[in-house]
């Protein structure tokens, strides 16, 4: 049985298993807006899914992530329809994503009715990563 719900203070420990990036204040601020999301499989975590607010308006989910031994289950896409949904049911008329253009995710958001809207390219030498793509969706 799958449930997704917000995170929670008590979700750290598993967030920080898949998530290696978020520091603790803006955990705990996610804690505290709901801008977090954790998908559980017969009430183990297994993925989550985390966000802000782009330009202060424009949900912008800034990470999904399914544990390894719970993909190919549907859950990834199921996790991104939730999100989705509850920011249509927040007033919300669009949603931003992105991903590195040598990700693979960018062909599930495209599945998922994304499309592509730009891109950043970070070459200042410290934080040199491939472009950065973002892609849209009306919702």
């Amino acid at each position: 049985m799958i449930e997704i719900r917000y995170m929670k203070t008590s979700d750290r420990q598993f967030w920080y298993k898949l998530d290696k990036h978020l520091p603790t204040a803006e955990y705990n601020n996610k804690v505290q807006t709901k801008r977090g999301y954790i998908l559980l499989s017969d009430d183990e975590p297994a993925g989550l899914l985390r966000y802000n607010l782009f330009w202060d308006n424009t949900p912008f989910c800034t990470m999904l992530y399914i544990d390894e031994q719970y993909r190919s289950r549907g859950y990834g896409k199921q996790l991104l329809e939730y999100w989705e949904n509850d920011m249509k049911l927040q007033g919300y008329g669009m949603v931003l994503i992105s991903t590195q253009v040598n990700e693979t995710a960018q062909h599930f958001y495209r599945r998922a009715g994304y499309r592509d809207c730009g891109g950043l390219i970070l070459d200042i030498s410290a934080c040199t990563q491939p472009m950065e793509m973002f892609l849209v969706k009306e919702i």
